[in-house]
């Protein structure tokens, strides 16, 4: 739709539209007939959208002060022209502070939200939300959805997804003590159309915990249980009729390019490009054994990134390791080195390791994870910008976004961010600063997440890295 434009100058009229619409046979002078049809195109594209989530956060020694903190704001959200008036979801992140008492708090928060019967989330020794970070400190983080009740399932371990729900995509929750967990994520994935899964692993100093809880207050054979769980995989799955757009952070930056794995045994590199890995590796490092002290420490401090061997008909070096920025690519997996083999000159590091793989060595960057987080937010913010605004829609996208409050016509209902905790303000250079970013670059959204020992993306599980998803306009 164009209004106000430069149609104006040949029509006399002022302003544009496609046509008067109902306002057609009125008896008014055609600008007026064009302004009507406008503002009720606009309204149109308004109710096209997704309602704000409403959220709350805080932070308290005691838990049910804090509660109360985050009761407040969704309440008073839910009270506002564009905020879903009537959510029955709820996605909740605690800190492991109160990880002793997540019965309690779910418990306290499923009374006093009665119309919430669906519940999902998790712990970590940090969480998120809208430009704050509480790391080490007691934190909740509580996002309230409205969507259409056929278009999500809550699922866990006691009460895995039924085979009557076609899963689009779904939000992971995970313990990193689960037997097999990569084929868990894997399987997980297989089961939705897209493949394509988000979410984290729980982190905690305190013991691992998983929200779930769906339908009449209990998921279905959970009897009686408090809806909390440790182990396996818990989240919420959904089906096509959510919009979604995800995108994936890394946070390290590789030493040189990738080489090419010509040998490899279990968890080992071997030879990289027919030379020995250790020897390729200290040369990157630009250090020697013969220093061992100064070699360790550069080691300690190094990581690799892999990507799988190319499939069947590709030729090694045909994935895209190392971007032409010098940053990784979105499939690269960083891991650990968990040891070196000076016998066989080899690498050990902490994933099945096989000939046809690239691998790089890296070290995390502050630079690179800034410039690479901003990059997948403005890759968000492309895709949500329509090829047509209504003035509405043009003056929210195009405001400061610094300090744009939340407005349905951006496009974005509410945000989950999973991020590693080894990111997070100490990272990025300050407080929140990692949050900070994102608020800059996606306005003032409703946002919660949490800061995880593992992150997951697709049928990946990832380390160092940050997975943003938004909710958009229902299809």
């Amino acid at each position: 739709m164009l209004a106000l434009n430069e149609g104006g100058r040949v029509s006399g009229d002022g302003m544009e539209v496609p046509d008067y619409a109902q306002y057609a046979d009125k008896d008014w002078p055609n600008p007026e007939k064009g302004f009507a049809a406008m503002v009720s195109r606009m309204d149109g594209d308004v109710g096209r959208l997704m309602k704000l989530f409403p959220y709350g956060h805080a932070t308290h020694p005691q838990w049910r002060m804090a509660a109360g903190l985050v009761l407040a704001q969704v309440r008073a959200q839910m009270a506002l022209h564009g905020y879903a008036s009537s959510p029955t979801l709820a996605l909740l992140y605690i800190t492991d502070h109160y990880a002793p008492e997540a019965a309690g708090i779910l418990s306290h928060l499923s009374a006093e939200l009665p119309g919430i019967t669906d519940w999902s989330g998790t712990v970590g020794v940090g969480i998120a939300s809208n430009n704050v970070e509480y790391f080490d400190e007691p934190g909740m983080a509580l996002m309230l959805c409205e969507l259409p009740s056929d278009q999500y399932r809550v699922f866990s371990g006691v009460a895995p997804l039924g085979l009557g729900f076609e899963a689009h995509t779904a939000l992971v929750h995970a313990d990193a003590s689960s037997p097999d967990l990569p084929d868990l994520i894997k399987e997980m994935s297989a089961r939705t159309a897209s493949g394509y899964l988000f979410g984290g692993l729980s982190s905690s100093r305190l013991g691992t915990l998983q929200f779930a809880v769906g339908g009449n207050g209990n998921i279905s054979g959970q009897g009686a249980a408090s809806g909390v769980f440790q182990g396996g995989l818990s989240g919420v799955a959904f089906g096509e009729g959510v919009g979604l757009l995800s995108r994936v952070t890394q946070g390290c930056l590789p030493l040189a390019q990738a080489h090419s794995v010509t040998s490899a045994q279990d968890n080992v590199a071997l030879t990289l490009g027919n030379e020995p890995a250790l020897d390729v590796m200290l040369r990157e490092l630009k250090v020697s054994m013969a220093q061992p002290e100064a070699a360790l420490q550069a080691v300690r401090a190094t990581l690799v990134g892999l990507m799988p061997a190319p499939a069947a008909g590709g030729a090694v070096g045909d994935g895209v390791v190392v971007s032409r920025t010098g940053n990784f690519g979105n499939d690269v997996l960083v891991r650990h080195i968990i040891g070196l083999d000076t016998g066989r000159r080899g690498v050990a590091v902490s994933d099945y390791v096989q000939a046809g793989m690239q691998l790089a060595f890296c070290q995390r960057n502050v630079q690179a994870a800034r410039s690479d987080l901003m990059r997948v937010c403005a890759e968000i913010r492309e895709e949500l910008e329509p090829q047509e605004l209504s003035v509405q829609a043009a003056t929210a996208l195009h405001a400061s976004e610094a300090e744009s409050a939340p407005h349905p016509a951006r496009g974005v209902a509410g945000a989950i961010y999973v991020s590693c905790t080894g990111r997070g303000g100490p990272h990025f250079g300050g407080p929140s600063a990692e949050l900070q970013i994102i608020r800059r670059a996606l306005g003032d959204v409703p946002l919660v997440g949490f800061f995880a020992a593992g992150e997951i993306a697709c049928d990946h599980l990832y380390a160092y890295t940050g997975v943003l998803t938004v909710f958009t306009r229902q299809s």
